[in-house]
C-alpha cells in the first residue's frame, strides 16, 4: 500500500509505471490480434461441421490455439521464445528486427502496436491523471487498438471485444465515469440503429450488403462508453478520417474501388480522439452555434 500511495503522489512515476504497463499490454495485444481470430475460425469450422452432421475434425496443433497456449513462439520456425525475446520495442531493436533462431524478419507490426499502446495510454493518464477515468480509458484504448488491427487483417470486429466494451461502458455509467447510466443505454442502443439502418437502407437501394455487424456493435459499444451525445462527432470524425485514407488509398490503388473497406479503425480513432477530446470539441461546436 505505501508503495502504492507513493506512485500516487508522483505524478511523473505514476506515467512511468503505466508506459511500462502498456508496454507489457501491447505484447499481449499482439498475440490476441493474430490469434483470435484464428480461434474464431477454428470455431466456426466446427459449428459448420456439426451443423452438417459431419464428423468433427481431429484437433491439430492451430486447433488448440488459445490466447494463453502454445507460449510465444517463431510462426516461421515455431522454436519457442525465450523470455528475453519478449521485451516489448526493445527485443526488436537488440535483434534487429530478425529471429534470433531462424533469422526470418520480424513484422514490424509487433513494436508498432507495442509503441501506439504505450504512447495513447500515457496520453490517457495524462489526461485523467489518477482517477477511475484513466481506468476505464485505458481498457477503451487497449480494446480499440485490438479491433483496429483484426479488423486491418481480417475485416473483423469480433463478438469478444466489441460486446466486452458495451458491458464495460455500461457498468463504469452506474459510477457516471463519462456518461450516466441513462446516456449509456441510449448511446449503445442509437449506436447500433443508426448503423444498422444505414445498412438496411443501402441494401434495400442496391441489394448488396455495405456494412458488416460489428461496426454495428462497436459504434453501440462507443456509445456505451461515451454517452448518446458523442456519437454525431464520432461518426463526423470516422467518416472524415475514412475518406482521406480512401482518397490515399485509391490514388495508390487504382483497383481501390472494388475492395472492401474495413470501418473498424476510423470508428477507433473518432472513438478516441472522442474519448480524450470529446467534451471539448462539443463545447467547441455549442459555442460557435450560439
Amino acid at each position: 500500500m505505501d508503495t502504492i500511495r507513493f506512485v500516487m503522489q508522483h505524478d511523473n512515476l505514476f506515467l512511468l509505471v503505466i508506459a511500462a504497463f502498456a508496454l507489457i499490454i501491447g505484447s499481449f495485444l499482439n498475440v490476441v490480434i493474430w490469434r483470435l481470430p484464428i480461434m474464431m475460425k477454428n470455431a466456426w469450422n466446427q459449428e459448420c461441421r456439426a451443423y452438417l452432421g459431419l464428423k468433427p475434425l481431429e484437433p491439430s496443433e492451430q486447433d488448440k490455439i488459445n490466447l494463453w497456449l502454445p507460449f510465444s513462439h517463431c510462426i516461421a520456425c515455431n522454436h519457442p521464445l525465450k523470455p528475453w525475446h519478449n521485451i516489448p520495442i526493445i527485443s526488436f531493436l537488440v535483434l534487429k528486427g530478425r529471429c534470433a533462431f531462424c533469422h526470418t524478419r520480424i513484422s514490424m507490426r509487433y513494436p508498432l502496436v507495442e509503441l501506439v499502446c504505450c504512447l495513447t495510454s500515457i496520453y490517457v493518464a495524462m489526461r485523467f491523471g489518477i482517477s477511475p477515468q484513466t481506468l476505464v480509458g485505458l481498457l477503451f484504448t487497449w480494446i480499440a487498438i485490438a479491433l483496429t488491427f483484426i479488423d486491418l487483417d481480417h475485416h473483423l470486429l469480433p463478438d469478444a471485444l466489441t460486446l466486452l466494451l458495451v458491458w464495460i461502458g455500461l457498468f463504469a455509467s452506474l459510477f457516471n465515469i463519462f456518461a450516466n447510466t441513462h446516456d449509456a443505454i441510449i448511446g449503445a442502443i442509437a449506436g447500433y440503429l443508426i448503423f444498422a439502418t444505414v445498412q438496411f437502407l443501402f441494401k434495400f437501394a442496391t441489394g448488396k450488403d455495405g456494412m458488416g455487424q460489428g461496426d454495428y456493435k462497436f459504434l453501440a459499444a462507443l456509445g456505451a462508453v461515451l454517452g448518446w451525445q458523442q456519437l454525431p462527432i464520432i461518426i463526423l470524425l470516422a467518416s472524415i478520417t475514412g475518406l482521406i485514407f480512401g482518397i490515399v488509398q485509391l490514388a495508390v490503388k487504382h483497383q481501390f474501388k472494388s475492395v472492401p473497406i474495413p470501418f473498424g479503425p476510423y470508428l477507433a480513432v473518432a472513438g478516441w480522439i472522442s474519448l480524450v477530446r470529446g467534451n471539448a470539441i462539443l463545447h467547441t461546436i455549442s459555442r460557435l452555434m450560439a
